[in-house]
């Protein structure tokens, strides 16, 4: 199921033409939003110049018209939205690549960029106002929308998704479920969901960079934070579940633990570490908290068990070797990962360059010919900057000859289809490393709780 819209882009207030391209399209290719810039395909241009096209297309269109670009529309978007959990955000690209290309008839250029930071996963697509021939604008049909819409649904009806299906407004539901109020605790969990991405060292490291955001800090027998435009101080315990000052203290206990065993902090391991009981008790936790943690500890201890007998492991010494073995090959595939990344990146940079590069070589021959002229250069400073950037890129990886654009592609594809391959490999072994580390820990706990007893008797004897 996915719901369409589409929306003329303009000028933002107090900006130019310019700065108003540059902020929609870097906003749409926003890495945190895209997965470091891996769901973002286009149409007869480069990600990474297409402000700088379509700006280009734009001037080219008044020159070979002669006629004036009227209005304030930059370029258009399409949004379109998937049901939660209904697509992956590859096919989520695929798709909105295959309904740009419906809707503009592959006569404007465009990209799709592809936004998981949300439960539903949607597209991005921009368009270029001008045509491919730059003779040509856009023309904002009357119920343009309602096309795109069915055009969307005829997609999703070939994919095999579910469509939107219309009601009658005496069917169709009240609704009674609202979106939640935004309050100052709301705001406040917001702060900290930000603070805990920066990775605090432990809860007094969070608490110092609240401190320095404004927010005042009393310590007592809770911990309560006020901001600039509070009246009161807001207990941590009064937060949601997972902002409490309990909840922040093991969230940050675990991150510290993930680190400290080689690997980036995350999901949860299958198998977590055992409660230490004696160093809860002198903290001066009650009957019930020791209550459970010892239930907790039972089924943990169960789970390491059963781990062992799994992977055929009777001794700690094997344990061990196996753990180390798990975190070198956890360490070679993230490397081997991160360097295809390396070069896809530099791939996409050199395919963009050569294709500009081919596109304004002709203006730079003539810009020549004018004895590098000031009036020539103001009248194309696009295409002559772009031409300029392509060949310092060229002189800086000391390319003695420019490999063809059909080289690059195919380089770039292999490399992506073995770093997926090697992806998956990589999260199925990092969590195994994860595993083998805990069961390893608890394993420790277990044998020193069970030696403890021995040192009493010992004790009472002497």
């Amino acid at each position: 199921m996915a719901a369409t819209r589409l929306i003329a882009l303009h000028v933002n207030k107090d900006k130019g033409v310019s700065a108003s391209m540059h902020e929609r399209i870097d906003y749409s290719q926003n890495p945190d939003k895209t997965e470091n810039g891996t769901l973002i395909s286009s149409y007869e241009c480069e990600p990474e110049t297409a402000a700088e096209e379509f700006l280009l297309s734009r001037r080219q269109y008044q020159e070979a018209t002669g006629r004036e670009y009227k209005g304030d529309i930059i370029a258009y978007q399409i949004r379109q939205s998937f049901k939660p959990g209904e697509i992956t955000p590859e096919e989520c690209n695929k798709m909105g690549y295959e309904l740009a290309m419906r809707f503009t008839k592959g006569r404007h250029a465009f990209t799709v960029s592809t936004h998981t930071d949300k439960a539903h996963i949607h597209n991005h697509i921009i368009f270029n106002s001008i045509d491919l021939d730059n003779t040509h604008k856009f023309k904002n049909f009357f119920f343009s929308g309602l096309a795109l819409q069915r055009l969307s649904d005829i997609e999703c009806f070939e994919h095999g998704y579910s469509i939107i299906k219309k009601k009658p407004y005496a069917e169709r539901t009240k609704r009674t479920v609202y979106p939640k109020r935004h309050t100052i605790r709301s705001e406040l969990e917001v702060v900290i969901e930000d603070i805990l991405k920066k990775k605090p060292k432990d809860l007094e490291d969070l608490l110092e960079q609240l401190s320095r955001q404004g927010y005042e800090i009393k310590r007592e027998k809770h911990i309560a934070v006020k901001g600039r435009a509070q009246k009161r101080f807001i207990r941590l315990d009064s937060l949601s579940e997972g902002f409490r000052t309990q909840d922040l203290i093991k969230f940050l206990e675990d991150d510290q633990r993930s680190h400290s065993a080689g690997q980036p902090s995350g999901k949860r391991s299958k198998i977590d570490l055992l409660i230490d009981l004696q160093d809860k008790i002198q903290q001066g936790k009650g009957i019930g908290y020791q209550h459970w943690a010892k239930v907790y500890n039972l089924k943990q201890m169960a789970k390491v068990l059963l781990f062992l007998q799994e992977n055929d492991i009777h001794d700690f010494a094997k344990l061990e070797q196996m753990s180390k073995e798990s975190a070198a090959r956890t360490d070679e595939l993230l490397s081997d990962i991160k360097q295809k990344e390396a070069r896809m990146k530099e791939i996409k940079v050199l395919r963009m360059h050569i294709i500009n590069y081919s596109k304004t070589r002709n203006v730079y021959v003539e810009y020549r010919k004018a004895g590098y002229s000031k009036n020539f250069f103001e009248t194309h400073r696009e295409e002559i900057t772009l031409h300029k950037a392509a060949k310092d890129a060229f002189d800086q990886l000391g390319l003695k000859k420019i490999p063809r654009v059909a080289e690059l592609n195919e380089e770039f594809t292999r490399l992506a289809r073995e770093k997926n391959a090697e992806y998956a490999e990589y999260r199925k072994e990092r969590d195994r490393m994860r595993d083998l580390i805990n069961a390893r820990k608890n394993a420790e706990m277990i044998l020193n709780e069970k030696e403890q007893p021995n040192e009493r008797e010992q004790k009472k004897q002497i």
